[in-house]
C-alpha cells in the first residue's frame, strides 16, 4: 500500500449551497500499525509478501490486501468495474431490522455501504487495511460522515474509547480473504470485541457445493469500461489456479499510458458447519442463515449475534 495523507482540509460548499464534507474526510490510522510503501504492482511476482515481523500474525493476509484494492489506479478503477452494488440492499434492510443504530464496516474498502448507512443516519465506522480504496471512499458525497480507520478488524478492540457497536458487517468477498483458520479465527474475535453484547455480526460467504469457480474459470473474454481520471480501461484474466478448499485468480489491467498493473486474489471457501464452529468458537450464536436476494442459492448471508 502507499503512502497517503492524513490530513482534514476546509469544507467546501456544493452547488445547492449545502456543506460538502467529502473533502473534510480523516482517515486515522490504527494505533501501532505501521504503513510500509509498496510499489505499484506489474506483475504477480511482484504482489505485495508479509514480512519477517508479519508473517506470523493472523492478520497479515488482510494487512497486504491485493493490488486491486492497495493500487491507486486499480482502487480508483474499483467501483467502475464493479458495478451496481445491488446487494448493499439487502444489508441494509438486515440492519434496519435488527435495530443498529452503530454499525462497523470489516472490509470497507471504497465505502460504498458505509457512506450509504451514514446517510440513512447511522454511525458507521469503516476499517481497511487498503489505504488506496480508503482515499477513494473519502472523496464519496457524504464521506465526512464515516469514521474511516486503516487499519484491520484485528485492531478495533484497541480503539478508545471502544465502538462496542450495534452491528458489524463484512459484504461481497471479504469473508473469503481470511485464508487460514487462524486469520479468521483472529478476525472473529475481534469482531467480538468491538460489538456490545446482544448485537450482530452480518457476512455473506459464497456456498462451496455451487462451485462458483467454475462460472469463474469460464470467463475469459475482454472486459473495457470508461473509468472517471483515468480514460479506458482493459481488463483480462490471467491466472486461475483451484487448490481447494482456495481458489486464486488474476487479472491484468491496461490503461491508455501503455502502462499494466496485475492484481491477484485468493478466496477460502468454508462449508455451513465450518463457518457455525468459527462462530461459536469466537462468541458468537448463528441466529440464521439466509438466502442472498441477488444471487439466490449462491451464498450463505449468516447473521449471528454476540452471546
Amino acid at each position: 500500500m502507499t503512502t497517503g495523507r492524513n490530513t482534514v482540509r476546509d469544507t467546501e460548499q456544493d452547488g445547492d449551497g449545502l456543506q460538502d464534507d467529502r473533502a473534510a474526510t480523516n482517515i486515522r490510522w490504527s494505533r501501532g500499525r505501521q504503513t510500509p510503501t509498496v510499489d505499484p504492482v506489474t506483475s504477480e511476482n511482484d504482489a505485495p509478501q508479509p514480512d519477517t515481523d508479519t508473517a506470523t500474525d493472523p492478520s497479515a493476509s488482510e494487512a497486504h490486501p491485493d493490488a486491486i484494492f492497495a493500487d491507486p489506479r486499480l482502487a480508483a478503477c474499483y467501483d467502475t468495474f464493479d458495478g451496481e452494488r445491488d446487494d448493499l440492499d439487502h444489508y441494509e434492510s438486515i440492519l434496519e431490522e435488527l435495530g443498529a443504530r452503530t454499525v462497523v464496516d470489516v472490509g470497507c474498502g471504497t465505502g460504498a455501504l458505509a457512506v450509504r448507512l451514514a446517510a440513512a443516519g447511522l454511525s458507521v465506522t469503516g476499517v481497511d487495511p487498503a489505504l488506496a480504496s480508503l482515499e477513494v471512499a473519502h472523496t464519496k458525497p457524504g464521506a465526512g460522515r464515516v469514521d474511516w480507520i486503516h487499519g484491520t478488524a484485528v485492531d478495533l478492540p484497541a480503539l478508545d474509547p471502544p465502538l462496542g457497536a450495534d452491528a458489524a458487517v463484512m459484504t461481497g468477498n471479504v469473508a473469503q480473504v481470511f485464508v487460514t483458520d487462524e486469520a479468521w479465527a483472529a478476525t472473529l474475535t475481534a469482531i467480538r470485541a468491538a460489538v456490545r453484547e446482544g448485537g450482530h455480526l452480518v457476512f455473506e460467504a459464497r456456498r462451496p457445493e455451487r462451485r462458483a469457480w467454475e462460472e469463474w474459470q469460464a470467463e475469459t473474454a475482454e472486459s473495457v469500461h470508461e473509468v472517471p481520471g483515468l480514460g479506458q480501461v482493459r481488463s483480462r484474466p490471467t491466472r486461475f489456479d483451484v487448490d481447494l478448499p482456495l481458489v486464486t485468480f488474476a487479472d491484468e489491467f491496461f490503461f491508455e499510458d501503455g502502462s499494466t498493473l496485475t492484481s491477484t486474489s485468493t478466496l477460502r471457501w468454508r462449508s455451513e458447519t465450518e463457518l457455525r464452529d468459527s462462530l461459536t468458537a469466537a462468541g458468537f450464536a448463528v441466529q440464521e442463515i439466509r438466502d442472498a436476494p441477488d444471487r439466490p442459492g449462491r451464498e450463505f448471508v449468516v447473521i449471528a449475534r454476540a452471546a
